[in-house]
């Protein structure tokens, strides 16, 4: 007989009840650990549907990940050198040259009492909505009208766009618009109730203005309509309705041009949050930047007969383009132009190869930072892979951003489907005919042979390209309303390339003459740099004098002697101040904006600014210059030029033309290598040609005589 001891037995019972206990605590640990989650997971859901504030759009710019990644050859930048100064310091002759854009004389503030209201409906690209929009201001005054805010016709609801935004604000702000214009005249965001029933009745009276109209024509015309009806609609298609030189005794509202365009255009909260977000993340590498407008659009490479540079599938389009402008009366010419010779004079836009090689033989390096504007250039990104073998450090908008970015830019728009694929309408599906089983039985003697079917209609998909249709139709099709919705976007996208053009280090347009002849993008970008800082450096090249020299090294197109080198870095620099006399006298009777001096600025420091004899037009103009009031100069923002100081006059780059000469050192090298190939290494002979240059460059500024 077993016995079984009841104390064993108790200890082996107590041990599965401390087991029956913890495996109910984990259970409790595990159910607890299941709401913690579920919580959790509930509140995040609830942030990201309903925050929308600063702390969550920051915390996406923190884990950012951008496609460019700086490359340097080397850390350190020195700014202390003669070529730093010669490559990326302001122009010296211009630094006295200060925006003063303020009213002056007996200026009145608008009436209370306004002779009626104008409404405005503008057409065109960036450029010319923003000419457009300072001139209609200056037209209200004028009138003494009460201006509705414009509306872009770019940027209405029917394109697809978000409907968070009106026409007007969904590029600018509509408040500051009318607080910094409230001294000028009054404005209103819409009609009264009683004339937006006569507009949408089509009962207002309309004038559809020419670019070239005068003050003449609205004191003569247009104001004894305007006093009948007490409103008008000014239609403006070309980028401006009013001349661009006014009488000497208008001259205050060229100054008012100044304050609408540099002062009261603003871009809306949104476009100017990523422009600084786009501003900060350049110059966070620590290095200064190259701004640079191609300017090769399709409408302006056939508006001045530049197809044949191109030797493919865009010649076609270009020459479509120019043939429809032909025949609507913009371009007046042959449809077959040499383009050749439009390029020897200076009719067409420098290529990005050619660019680049200017900058190169400067004396840019291969690791300076240029900044493409405009999006894509016509052409496609093949017309770029030269300059991005010249220089490691292209960037464009879409490198910078995040496509979440650009979407809170645009507002919340709806989803568009296309149900008009780019066909031809003319070829229609084959019918199919139901046919009976014994028709052939019953149908009597054989029939005559069958026609040949309908031509099979080609899907879209099918034809190669967004330019397919070249082969197919010689008519262009017409946009979608997904391509209207992009056309609205491409403002935004060029308002964010104005604002980091304008702030840009150093600004290089590859082309100033838009598809009607007139200023385009490029201009515009210039004017504004001239007025806010005249100094800033802005290469404006002579096309025709580039050319030449190009074509010189046409046979070995990137390795130039050092004669070669010198009448591009002489070319260059002697531009820098005799490129605005150019401009004074080529753009600024189309444009008023690409040069706002004398009208806008003032000279303070040590008397007006000193040009070179040859300048007598611009030297001029800076003569008669207003000198600015005494409290600029008490509140420190202009600086005084140090032309008496003769060691820091020797120590700056040469802004003109200088007569330099050969050194030991630049002599001994026949040739220089403008990029370094893909695939080779900084080390040895290479690393002592970039040496070698340095000190070719060092001695010329040195060496350099400023010819007053």
């Amino acid at each position: 007989m077993n016995w079984a001891f009841p104390t064993k037995i108790g200890v082996a019972g107590g041990g599965e009840g401390k087991a029956v206990v913890c495996r109910s605590k984990l259970k409790w640990v595990g159910l607890f650990g299941l709401v913690l989650s579920a919580f959790s997971l509930f509140t995040h859901f609830l942030l990201a549907r309903y925050t929308d504030g600063f702390a969550v759009s920051e915390y996406k710019s923190s884990i950012t990940i951008f496609s460019w990644r700086p490359i340097f050859e080397n850390a350190d930048l020195s700014t202390a050198t003669p070529l730093y100064r010669r490559l990326w310091s302001p122009v010296r002759n211009l630094e006295s040259v200060h925006p003063y854009a303020n009213p002056r004389g007996n200026y009145v503030a608008p009436n209370s009492q306004t002779n009626g209201y104008v409404f405005v409906r503008i057409r065109g690209g960036f450029h010319e909505i923003r000419n457009s929009i300072c001139d209609v201001v200056v037209i209200a005054r004028l009138l003494n009208a009460t201006l509705v805010i414009p509306e872009i016709q770019s940027t209405t609801s029917s394109k697809g766009i978000s409907t968070e935004f009106k026409s007007f604000a969904y590029l600018y702000s509509e408040d500051q618009f009318i607080a910094a214009l409230a001294q000028d005249i009054k404005i209103v965001k819409t009609l009264p109730k009683n004339l937006k029933g006569a507009r949408r009745k089509k009962e207002i009276p309309s004038f559809k203005v020419a670019k070239s109209a005068s003050p003449f024509f609205y004191l003569h015309h247009v104001l004894p309509v305007l006093n009948r009806h007490s409103v008008v609609e000014l239609v403006v298609p070309d980028g401006g309705c009013l001349q661009a030189q006014l009488p000497p005794n208008l001259e205050e509202n060229q100054r008012l041009r100044c304050r609408v365009a540099f002062h009261a255009l603003i871009f809306r909260d949104e476009v100017q949050e990523l422009a600084t977000k786009i501003l900060y993340r350049i110059r966070s590498s620590g290095r200064p930047y190259i701004a640079y407008d191609p300017g090769m659009t399709r409408d302006a490479l056939a508006y001045h007969g530049c197809a044949e540079l191109f030797q493919d599938v865009h010649t076609e389009l270009i020459q479509h383009k120019r043939a429809w402008m032909i025949k609507r009366g913009i371009v007046k010419g042959n449809l077959s132009v040499d383009s050749a010779q439009q390029r020897l004079n200076g009719l067409c836009p420098l290529m990005p190869e050619e660019i680049g090689i200017l900058l190169r033989a400067y004396g840019y390096s291969s690791d300076t930072i240029i900044y493409i504007s405009g999006g894509e250039v016509f052409g496609g990104q093949k017309k770029l892979i030269p300059l991005h073998a010249m220089f490691e450090n292209v960037l464009d908008r879409t490198s910078l951003t995040m496509p979440w970015e650009l979407n809170k830019m645009y507002g919340r728009e709806a989803n568009l489907v296309d149900k008009s694929p780019k066909i031809n309408n003319n070829l229609s599906p084959p019918t199919k005919e139901e046919k009976e089983p014994n028709a052939w039985k019953i149908s009597g003697p054989r029939p005559r042979p069958l026609p040949p079917p309908p031509p099979r209609a080609k899907n879209p998909y099918n034809i190669e390209g967004w330019w397919g249709w070249v082969a197919e139709s010689d008519n262009e099709p017409e946009s979608t309303v997904v391509e209207l919705r992009i056309n609205a976007h491409k403002l935004l996208w060029e308002a964010i390339d104005y604002a980091v053009c304008v702030d840009a280090d150093a600004f290089v347009p590859g082309f100033d003459r838009d598809g009607k002849g007139n200023s385009n993008f490029a201009s515009l970008v210039m004017g504004h740099r001239l007025y806010r800082n005249a100094a800033s450096r802005t290469f404006r090249i002579d096309r025709k004098e580039t050319t030449r020299l190009l074509d010189e090294i046409s046979e070995h197109f990137y390795q130039a002697n050092r004669t070669w080198i010198t009448s591009i870095r002489r070319s260059l620099r002697r531009n820098l101040v005799e490129g605005i006399t150019k401009e004074m006298i080529k753009s600024k009777p189309m444009s008023f904006l690409s040069f706002p001096i004398h009208e806008c600025s003032c000279s303070g420091g040590n008397g007006p600014p000193s040009v070179n004899a040859s300048s007598n037009p611009l030297r001029n103009v800076l003569e008669a210059m207003d000198s600015c009031p005494s409290w600029m100069e008490g509140g420190g923002g202009m600086a005084s030029p140090t032309g008496g100081d003769k060691v820091v006059k020797e120590e700056y780059d040469d802004d003109v033309d200088g007569e330099e000469s050969d050194s030991p050192a630049a002599a001994a090298e026949e040739a220089v290598l403008l990029f370094r190939q893909g695939g080779e290494s900084n080390d040895g002979g290479a690393e002592m040609g970039n040496k070698e240059e340095t000190q070719m460059e060092d001695q010329e500024e040195l060496e350099g005589g400023e010819k007053r």
